[in-house]
């Protein structure tokens, strides 16, 4: 058969084996997903399968067919002719990914001139065009003249996700491809991964997202410590998981609103009105919120709606254009927010790599972080080690850089940095989107706990909306900078009063019954 082939696939490190005998087979037409913990050899995996194994590490294997091809005695020039046409990689972090100098269209453009040199003038601009509008990317043409700091982190992802189709690849290895992605744009893009696959790809899904696993895969594969421990039928595996480690994995990825008692103290963080605009665009449009100590409150909406942007001004990096904002009964801006103010409000960003000096090992982050915070000299080492195994880390972590961590390793590490300085409020754009369901259940109790001990607030921005029932008490949904449905998690999930809001639970795989909480369908 085409498609790909492999067996005993071996990738090995400096301290031991990282993937050990790993077989996939994956037909024309069919979609198989590899699942698993962070650090359990899903992505270096997929990179393998391109002759991308990262610098330090070495892939042997028996049989490695991409296409038909064999592509073991590969070098690096007959990689290239393959690349792009054969198979093609839609990579997890696309800010990195895409070229921050070039324009989208360049980008998209870029494997067709490769690969397809005949395709020129109109007809090029035509196929560019075509892939951005397949990934449900708004405004094409306008996008296509943009740059990716212009973009959202789910426009960006979308754009990359076009890149990969652009020359029509016979294999598609898609690594988180709607990691950042909200639910609605999440759903189009898998029904859109779906799609490539009935049309004869053959598609290698690389995902923590369960639920996203269970809607577009044909099969299942689960890697633990680098090994194969349980593949089958996507819903016969999900279903009746017989290996402990797959059934944390789907235990992990349901859950029932909170349900705890309002409080009725004064609000930590108050909003009234709040409106943003960057040009013509209006970005946050009369939005208003209250938040008291011990609670949390969740955003939630598409790219582009204006999440981000309310974060900002929350944290006192972005003043609003109108409207109010005070911090523990104060007004708040940027102006106040410095000094010993700053570190009482604290985020985590979306994107850790962006976030993190690639040039510091973790300890040195995190030692920074806590001497901020008024840790003694003498002290910071223990209360490093401590912030680590909060977030689910080694203190042999202290000695490594970001490009030596996977995505949800730098994300956790970005959470262990905004806790050292001992918050009031803490705010997270998207801070578990690139964790594993079992990882992520341990992030998400970790943060009611501390929530508890420390009576901290938290603004929780996400597109996952089981993130949502997990981790908040009330929630707000915004569509084009408005607030469009609000109120406690229960009630809202269970009768949303707004189309897009319905949009959104059904998007995600939920459905509201009345007088109950939403619930999987």
């Amino acid at each position: 058969m085409s498609g790909v082939r492999v067996r005993g696939l071996r990738i090995d490190g400096p301290s031991g084996s990282i993937v050990r005998d790993l077989d996939l087979d994956v037909a024309p037409g069919e979609c198989v997903a590899i699942v698993g913990e962070s650090g359990t050899g899903k992505s270096v995996s997929a990179r393998a399968l391109l002759g991308l194994t990262p610098t330090g590490l070495r892939s042997s294997a028996d049989e490695l067919e991409i296409d038909g091809v064999d592509t073991r005695t590969f070098g690096e020039r007959q990689w290239r002719r393959l690349r792009g046409r054969r198979i093609a990689l839609v990579s997890q972090d696309a800010l990195v990914s895409l070229d921050p100098l070039r324009r989208i269209g360049a980008e998209v453009a870029e494997p067709v001139r490769i690969h397809e040199p005949s395709v020129r003038g109109a007809a090029l601009a035509a196929r560019v065009r075509d892939s951005l509008a397949r990934v449900a990317m708004p405004e094409p043409d306008v996008r296509a003249r943009q740059y990716p700091h212009e973009l959202s982190g789910g426009l960006r992802q979308r754009a990359l996700i076009a890149s990969a189709l652009a020359a029509h690849p016979a294999v598609l290895v898609a690594d988180e491809p709607t990691t950042a992605l909200d639910a609605t744009v999440q759903a189009r893009v898998l029904a859109l991964l779906r799609r490539i696959a009935d049309d004869g790809v053959a598609v290698v899904f690389i995902s923590h997202d369960l639920g996203a696993v269970a809607r577009v895969a044909h099969r299942v594969v689960v890697l633990h410590e680098g090994r194969v421990v349980e593949t089958g039928p996507t819903a016969e595996v999900l279903a009746s998981p017989r290996d402990p480690h797959t059934r944390a994995l789907v235990a992990a990825v349901s859950h029932e609103p909170l349900g705890r008692s309002p409080r009725t103290d004064e609000p930590l963080l108050h909003a009234d009105g709040l409106g943003k605009r960057f040009g013509d665009r209006v970005a946050v449009d009369d939005v208003s919120l209250a938040l008291r100590r011990g609670r949390t409150l969740a955003v939630v909406g598409e790219s582009g709606s204006g999440k981000t942007t309310l974060a900002r001004m929350i944290v006192g990096v972005t003043d609003p254009d109108a409207g109010s904002l005070r911090f523990d009964a104060r007004p708040w801006s940027s102006r106040v927010a410095v000094g010993a103010a700053r570190t009482r409000v604290q985020l985590v960003q979306q994107n850790p790599w962006g976030a993190l000096d690639p040039r510091w090992t973790i300890g040195r982050t995190l030692g920074e972080a806590v001497a901020a915070g008024g840790v003694p000299r003498g002290e910071r080492r223990a209360a490093v080690a401590a912030l680590l195994e909060e977030v689910g880390l080694s203190p042999a972590f202290v000695r490594r850089r970001p490009a030596q961590l996977s995505g949800g390793q730098r994300q956790r590490v970005a959470i262990a940095r905004a806790l050292a300085v001992s918050p009031d409020l803490l705010v997270l754009d998207e801070p578990v989107s690139a964790l594993d369901a079992s990882v992520r259940a341990r992030i998400l109790d970790r943060l009611l706990a501390l929530q508890s001990e420390r009576d901290l607030a938290m603004v929780f921005i996400t597109h996952d909306l089981d993130v949502v029932a997990a981790i908040a008490d009330d929630v707000i949904v915004m569509k084009d900078g408005r607030v469009v449905d609000s109120g406690a998690v229960s009630c809202v999930f269970a009768a949303p009063a707004h189309p897009f809001t319905r949009e959104l639970l059904a998007a995600a795989g939920l459905r509201s019954e009345p007088g109950g909480a939403a619930a999987p369908q």
